[in-house]
């Protein structure tokens, strides 16, 4: 879960998961690997409101962008309802970040408040444009807890489960 009122924009959540997906899982040594290691959170400032607001996948229960793709470049473990993007597949239509239950919050706010940036005109970074394998959130597989919600200082962000209704 997103705290936004909580967010410094301190970015820390950012580094986090850049290193956490590094070869050698160390800031120093990470800074300097080839290829650079890759977030898969975005933090957006939204001026208009004096807020930031730290953007992952929430890998959502019966996902809708996994089902509304037509090329079946996402999908979904039926145990662990981690959503995974299989670029090679993907043919950038962008019909997943048009359903995607974590924008319509942010949707609603910019119609409201009237304030857009060039950012915005993506999928903030849910699935990125990128080529590289591996650039969706994977909730750090294989730790505990993801690293943006370890390093965030003010508890912006929060991993929970949800019970099945």
């Amino acid at each position: 879960m997103i705290w936004p009122e909580r967010c410094l924009g301190c970015r820390s959540c950012e580094i986090a998961c850049a290193v956490a997906h590094s070869e050698s899982k160390n800031l120093f040594s990470a800074i300097g690997e080839k290829p650079a290691p890759k977030k898969r959170i975005n933090l957006e400032y939204v001026p208009d409101i004096e807020t930031s607001l730290p953007i992952t996948c929430r890998h959502c229960k019966d996902a809708p962008c996994v089902s509304v793709c037509p090329t079946e470049a996402l999908c979904q473990d039926e145990i662990t309802s981690t959503v995974t993007h299989n670029s090679e597949c993907c043919v950038n239509c962008w019909a997943c970040s048009t359903v995607c239950p974590r924008f319509i919050s942010l949707y609603k706010m910019i119609l409201v408040m009237g304030c857009w940036t060039s950012s915005m005109n993506s999928n903030h970074g849910v699935i990125n444009r990128q080529v590289e394998a591996g650039i969706k959130c994977d909730l750090c597989e294989g730790r505990v807890l993801p690293a943006c919600v370890e390093a965030c200082p003010t508890h912006a962000l929060t991993l929970f489960e949800t019970e099945e209704s």
